[in-house]
């Protein structure tokens, strides 16, 4: 609150210790973007903090986002692997294209 409140930050990314994080039902989220009242405000309207427009937000379904972060997070890991693999360059970049496709 003190990055968003008082030093007007946008918000912050907050990521677990270990680069690569499992919890007790497999991989947990590589990260989550914390965002600030003023930044939810540009974003979700000026009056987001009604009453009924946080049940609102609060009621979207975040599983998929969720899924799509880790496969965009799984296919990083395996580009990475590839290319201190060794491997060609082709393959590490089929990942990336991956990713690519995952966020259109």
């Amino acid at each position: 609150m003190d990055l968003t409140e008082r030093r007007g930050g946008e918000g912050v990314v907050v990521k677990p210790l270990g680069f690569i994080a499992e919890g007790t039902r497999g991989l947990a989220q590589p990260a989550i973007k914390v965002r600030g009242r003023e930044y939810l405000r540009i974003v979700d309207g000026p009056e987001y903090t009604l009453p009924q427009n946080l049940d609102r937000l609060r009621s979207r379904g975040l599983a998929a986002k969720r899924v799509l972060a880790a496969r965009e997070f799984a296919l990083g890991l395996e580009a990475l692997e590839r290319f201190v693999g060794g491997e060609p360059l082709r393959r590490v970049h089929e990942c990336d294209f991956g990713v690519l496709a995952l966020e259109s």
